[in-house]
């Protein structure tokens, strides 16, 4: 799952949405820091406070990719999108095809989820907006032990609004090149804006089934528990 399918249900709850995102912020801002369920989960206290919020979020992102990557939907949607990738860039190419096929299928679903939903797109960067940018970077700091450099980090996701990126062809490539570039994979070739394109509508064809129910559901006035969440993810 990618940034707009963890938070969409939670809009209500900005610092719990900033926790969804969380794990994925720091992948960007600092490789080398990661949170473990078990070290968050203390601060998940129920009081709703900013930190305890920001905790259960994170906690939330965790049993979230622990379900979403155990689907069937998953399974062959990523199947059928690294063939795609590796009929156009060659059999060679195989690690990169794979990590392609992931990738895109969780940042096609957000595309599928923006289009359906527009009016939580606006309501996700605004409530993200609302949040105090140097609590967060000390609130991370207590849960990971180190220092990371959040604060100038919120207000240019909120400013660059790249999800919306996700649905056109040219632009998604840019993206995905970025990412690439950040775990030091070639680019790229020309003319992927094609089997991208291509790559849509096999995402819009298992959508349900990535994000089926009782695991996902909107509206969701509340979230529901972070509990049980498993050795797996320790």
């Amino acid at each position: 799952m990618n940034y707009f399918a963890h938070g969409i249900r939670f809009l209500d709850r900005p610092w719990f949405v900033a926790g969804t995102a969380l794990p994925d912020w720091l992948s960007v801002v600092d490789r080398r820091v990661r949170l473990r369920p078990k070290g968050i989960a203390p601060f998940a206290d129920g009081s709703r406070s900013p930190e305890a919020e920001l905790a259960a979020g994170a906690l939330q992102h965790f049993e979230d990719d622990h379900w979403f990557y155990k689907t069937r939907a998953f399974a062959e949607a990523t199947g059928r999108l690294t063939d795609l990738f590796r009929n156009f860039m060659g059999t060679g190419d195989g690690f990169r095809c794979g990590f392609l096929g992931h990738i895109t299928s969780e940042l096609l679903l957000d595309a599928i989820l923006i289009e359906r939903f527009p009016d939580r797109l606006d309501a996700y960067y605004e409530v993200l907006q609302q949040l105090d940018g140097k609590r967060l970077a000390t609130a991370v700091a207590l849960m990971a032990g180190k220092w990371v450099d959040l604060e100038p980090w919120l207000p240019r996701f909120c400013g660059s609004q790249f999800l919306r990126d996700y649905a056109d062809p040219s632009r998604l490539a840019f993206r995905l090149n970025q990412v690439l570039r950040r775990i030091k994979l070639d680019p790229l070739p020309t003319g992927i804006e094609g089997p991208l394109a291509t790559a849509r509508g096999v995402v819009e064809e298992f959508a349900d089934g990535l994000l089926p129910r009782p695991f996902f559901e909107l509206p969701l006035a509340q979230p529901p528990p972070v509990l049980g969440i498993t050795e797996a993810h320790a």
